[in-house]
């Protein structure tokens, strides 16, 4: 099979061209100011590189941050109505209420309360209200609103009341975009809505991002399937991705790290991503990401939905170093796709990380002779600077006191030229576009999370029930069934619920099925 991985970020967009395990071509190209341009001129190039007709590529797989970057910098984002399903229950914490003030208002501060909802077992809190919703309806549509999001309590055991109101909504107000919260997060309400809210105001935006990447792939004259990352290292289809936009978010440090994976051949490491502008840090466990086990903050919302257990630092190729009266400072301010025109060595006058490591002789980029007037004491404390920064984040990432290696990777890994904190430093080939490569080996999972009352079925028997689901939901998404594996299982006792509650969560991961 030939793939084609890009990855999308601030500083560049990368793509590689893979022949089953093989990596055959692997370019960089600056992302470009509507993001489009760069695809293009990567899809391009990389093509150019491996000589490869266009007409041979079977599949493309891009991870973005488009979505993630409308959410923080609150743009793009559509008006959106949030329906909670759980009165009389959960009216005293309404929707949307640990938001940022400019982010609700942003998407136009639309929440409803109504009847319905579940306990924890299945049992009914009260019935749907359908004169109630058509109420509900009747308001959003004199507001001109076009995205809602149902949130049922308990719905990831029950989502029989969210699927009655979509029903309802979709009748009453023809062409909405409906994001129901059981299909995006997992157990706990406030969370789980957050999810589902901010993946409905991102609807209108994922439509109009994933027609430019259809055209672009189109453009270059590639006729194969076109698929997303996601934010736990796999795959989902162009149409599943258009509905489901929030899934993408964090999807370029998983690139990068099943990427490093897979360039390296450990599975059990922790992977150091140095980008232009930020580095990204977090664990392999069998070769996947570690998921963080608490909620994750995205644009400053409280989400719940799969998240990798990765957190970034302002220490990239492009980092800006100022020598001042408290020492050296590196970044967090970047010149990002700019170092090719602005760094010193480039012929501009901003000092980055990337012109001291080729003043100290440890990378040949651009023109030494134009800091070879550096003074050897800034180089020095420059490096030991950034050392210091990259070895917190490792002992940050560690869980336990054994050595596991450090997998460097991304285009300002030049940065590192030895061990950190002690520990062994893997650069694999190709690590300046790991995150491509990640992408175009990204395989297809499932993942299911449901409370069961061991009392009534017994824990195997929920453990086997929770991994057929796990594996016909990878199936669903497109995996071969024969390949598919369950490589995550989690339960946890609920000791404040009766009937021995266990929350059980179970991810299945197989290959991509190509008909």
């Amino acid at each position: 099979m030939i793939r084609i991985g890009i990855d999308v970020g601030g500083t560049n967009t990368d793509a590689v061209v893979m022949d089953g395990t093989q990596v055959i071509a692997g370019v960089k190209s600056a992302t470009t100011a509507d993001v489009m341009g760069g695809v293009v001129n990567a899809l391009r190039d990389v093509l150019a590189a491996s000589k490869m007709a266009a007409g041979a590529v079977d599949v493309v797989m891009i991870g973005t941050t488009h979505f993630t970057n409308a959410v923080v910098q609150r743009r793009d984002l559509a008006p959106t109505a949030a329906v909670r399903l759980g009165l009389p229950a959960t009216a005293s914490l309404p929707p949307m209420v640990d938001w940022p003030e400019d982010l609700k208002s942003a998407i136009g501060n639309h929440t409803y309360l109504a009847h319905g909802g579940n306990e924890f077992d299945g049992r009914v809190i009260s019935p749907l209200d359908e004169e109630e919703l058509l109420g509900i309806a009747a308001d959003i549509k004199s507001k001109g609103v076009n995205s809602i999001a149902i949130t049922s309590v308990f719905s990831p055991v029950s989502n029989a009341f969210e699927l009655q109101a979509q029903e309802i909504f979709a009748r009453a107000l023809p062409g909405v975009h409906i994001t129901l919260s059981s299909e995006i997060g997992r157990i706990g309400l406030l969370e789980r809505e957050n999810a589902a809210i901010m993946n409905a105001c991102l609807r209108d935006l994922s439509a109009h991002v994933i027609a430019a990447f259809r055209n672009a792939i189109s453009e270059a004259g590639i006729k194969g399937r076109f698929f997303l990352t996601q934010n736990d290292g796999t795959l989902m289809d162009a149409a599943f991705a258009e509905k489901f936009p929030v899934l993408t978010f964090a999807s370029g440090p998983t690139n990068s790290m099943r990427g490093a994976a897979f360039l390296s051949g450990v599975d059990e490491a922790i992977v150091v991503d140095i980008g232009g502008t930020t580095s990204d840090v977090g664990s392999l466990h069998k070769g996947f990401p570690r998921q963080a086990t608490v909620a994750v903050e995205v644009g400053g919302v409280r989400t719940n939905f799969r998240m990798p257990d990765v957190f970034s630092i302002g220490l990239g190729g492009g980092s800006l170093v100022i020598d001042g009266e408290g020492g050296i400072k590196i970044g967090p301010t970047s010149v990002g796709y700019r170092i090719k025109t602005e760094a010193l060595i480039f012929g501009g006058e901003t000092l980055t990380t990337t012109d001291i490591t080729v003043a100290a002789g440890h990378a040949e980029l651009g023109d030494a002779s134009k800091v070879a007037h550096l003074p050897r004491n800034l180089l020095d404390r420059t490096q030991a600077q950034i050392l210091e920064m990259l070895e917190d984040c490792v002992e940050r990432s560690r869980l336990s006191p054994e050595p596991l290696p450090v997998i460097v990777v991304g285009g300002g890994s030049v940065l590192v030229n030895g061990p950190i904190g002690g520990l062994e430093v893997i650069k694999p080939a190709h690590f300046g576009v790991a995150n491509a490569v990640g992408a175009a080996i990204a395989q297809v999972s499932g993942e299911i999370d449901r409370v069961y009352a061991l009392a009534e079925i017994g824990r195997d028997q929920a453990l086997d029930d929770a991994k057929a689901r796990a594996i016909d939901a990878a199936v669903a998404a497109g995996a071969l069934r024969e390949s598919v594996e369950i490589v995550d299982v989690e339960d946890v006792p609920l000791a404040y619920l009766p009937g021995n509650a266990t929350r059980v969560r179970i991810k299945a991961v197989g290959e991509l099925h190509v008909a």
